[in-house]
């Protein structure tokens, strides 16, 4: 099993957030129907081709953390708070199903806070496809998707880049 990115928050000494990347995801409806039943393990999966560069993660990953220590979360969960904020949009639902893992999804980006080895461990055993180390996000990143889903124009594709329009816009959500 490849190696695990576990990120860790300035801002909330002792949380971390440990992050594995699967590619070429062959169970993805599977997956899916275990999830909705709530058969699977605890964690945020994520649909990677839309999760530009994993500062998008870690930045989701402290909205997460700052709202559930606030007791403003709009999940359920931190797991599927972390989902949604991947997402420029307020709207939960349609965050779920644009980052959130789909019949067809290939590339699943799964991620937990405070997680054990052997969390992770057994989590990896139910996909049925490659982990790769996290460095490796660029190679599965759809980038017409994420150009759609956060709306990037041309003219930022000029002057800022498409890592700066989309941290702004999932960094702002809750100020817009």
């Amino acid at each position: 099993m490849a190696e695990c990115t576990v990120l860790s928050f300035e801002t909330h000494p002792g949380r971390t957030l440990t992050a594995a990347l699967f590619k070429d995801v062959k169970n993805a409806k599977d997956l899916r129907a275990l999830l909705a039943e709530g058969s699977l393990p605890d964690f945020a999966y994520i649909n990677a081709k839309v999760v530009l560069d994993p500062f998008i993660l870690q930045l989701a990953g402290h909205r997460a953390l700052a709202a559930e220590g606030s007791a403003r979360m709009a999940t359920r969960n931190i797991h599927t708070e972390l989902v949604y904020g991947v997402s420029a949009t307020k709207h939960v639902a349609e965050s779920l199903k644009r980052f959130g893992i789909s019949d067809d999804t290939t590339a699943v980006l799964v991620a937990r806070f405070d997680c054990k080895a052997e969390e992770m461990e057994a989590v990896a055993k139910r996909i049925e496809g490659e982990q790769v180390p996290l460095t490796e996000l660029g190679s599965v990143v759809d980038l017409g998707l994420i150009d759609k889903y956060f709306k990037v124009s041309k003219q930022e594709l000029q002057s800022r880049g498409r890592l700066d329009a989309v941290t702004f816009r999932v960094g702002a959500k809750d100020c817009l």
